[in-house]
């Protein structure tokens, strides 16, 4: 069954090469359109595989459309195509209830939560196939809808156009045979490679032209300066030899000023000074006198400090040898503790060694005392059970006691040679 395709013409833009430096004579013809050449089965098949895509893209793109206002487009679509995209509506708002609530946190398995996205995509997928198969059985309103429903989607207008110009890059190499695919690639690389070439001679010709025209500018700027500064210096010059002299002469009448005040000032300083002198002569007399005591004094301190200084430091050796000698005493003693502390030691050890030999021995005597007892106590047993062997057996008193005595007889050594010592 034969589907509208939409016909939609590759563009062809021209490029725009630098006039300098000439082109081949079989430009135009290398990056000219080609001549259609679709003259074999499999590329009229991808053609109209990539225009019925486009179409099913487009149809895809207006379903959002219909649904938003899917009550004015009832008439226009049937009960079928209006049931579907009731449908294709419902799983939508299952899959945006699915993500809200694996958005906000709720308890959800992943297993679980990852197979109803599956399930769910899964459906969603089945649902476009469906409406799609059902708007292309009906051309003219394949037609119509794009008239009717409003503007798509801003993503989707652009994923159609990339599709689109997609298509029509393959239908441009589709026209291509290779050899002449092979042509264009090479004057397109040569043409690449000049236009560089000219962009960067170009790029430096400007930075050239940009440094001289500064360069120029800078020299005009400097030739008006100096000028400028010529003028300005002559009328500081003038301004500041007239100042100059004014200042001179106001400095001058204030300096004959200022030497008729200082010399009045050292006039009265000097009889100042006269008269201090006369004044404090009785009071640098008596300093002195009171320095050469203090200093006599102080001399007196510093005898006295050497002597008992040199007291102490013979107190001090002394002391020094006494603290030597005891040092070496405690020495000696220390080395003789020393010895002390393995005598000690070894006496010691010796003496554990003697009271646990004894212990083992009186242990030992314990368990023969022990045994000893037990063994007398177990024979003592076993004659009064054979006394009582024999007397059942006798039936006369005399002869039971006869054979007890005997009993008796013949226990009494053997009890006391088991009895230890």
């Amino acid at each position: 069954r034969s589907l509208p395709l939409l016909s939609i013409e590759p563009p062809m833009e021209g490029i725009q090469v630098p006039k300098k430096g000439g082109v081949r004579s079989d430009a135009m013809r290398v990056l000219g359109p080609s001549q259609p050449k679709l003259d074999t089965h499999e590329t009229q098949r991808i053609i109209a595989v990539l225009d019925e895509t486009i179409v099913k893209l487009e149809l895809s793109s207006l379903i959002p459309g219909i649904m938003e206002s899917l009550d004015g487009f009832a008439d226009i679509l049937g009960p079928e195509i209006t049931s579907d995209l009731i449908e294709h509506q419902k799983l939508l708002s299952k899959m945006e209830e699915l993500l809200s609530s694996s958005q906000e946190g709720q308890p959800s398995p992943a297993e679980e939560q990852r197979e109803s996205l599956g399930l769910l995509e899964r459906h969603l997928k089945r649902s476009v196939r469906d409406i799609l198969r059902l708007l292309l059985a009906s051309p003219s309103l394949c037609q119509a809808l794009p008239y009717e429903v409003c503007a798509r989607q801003s993503s989707a207008e652009a994923f159609i156009q990339t599709f689109r110009e997609f298509r029509n890059f393959m239908h441009e190499r589709l026209l291509t045979s290779p050899l002449e695919e092979k042509e264009k690639i090479q004057f397109m690389e040569d043409i690449s490679l000049r236009i560089r070439r000219n962009t960067e001679t170009l790029t430096a010709l400007k930075a050239e032209l940009a440094a001289t025209i500064q360069k120029d500018n800078v020299i005009k700027d400097l030739k008006t300066s100096l000028q400028d500064v010529a003028d300005n210096y002559k009328i500081s010059v003038q301004q500041i030899m007239q100042e100059a002299e004014n200042q001179q002469k106001e400095e001058l009448r204030a300096w004959q000023a200022r030497r008729a005040r200082l010399q009045e000032d050292m006039e009265q300083l000097r009889a100042q000074l006269r008269a201090l002198v006369l004044e404090h002569r009785e009071s640098e007399l008596a300093l002195r006198k009171k320095k050469c005591k203090v200093e006599m004094e102080i001399e007196k301190w510093i005898q006295k400090y050497d002597a008992d200084m040199g007291e102490k430091q013979a107190e001090y050796e002394e002391l020094y040898a006494l603290y030597s000698e005891e040092k070496a005493q405690v020495s000696l003693l220390q080395e003789k503790h020393d010895v002390l502390i393995q005598e000690y030691s070894q006496i010691a050890e010796e003496r554990s060694v003697r009271q646990q030999k004894q212990k083992q021995d009186s242990d030992e005597l314990v368990t023969m005392t022990i045994a000893a007892t037990r063994i007398q106590a177990f024979w003592r047993g076993y004659l009064v059970r054979s006394l009582f062997k024999t007397k059942r057996k006798k039936k006369k008193k005399g002869g039971g006691k006869e054979r007890r005595g005997e009993a008796r007889r013949r226990a009494g050594p053997c009890a006391q040679s088991i009895v230890p010592a």
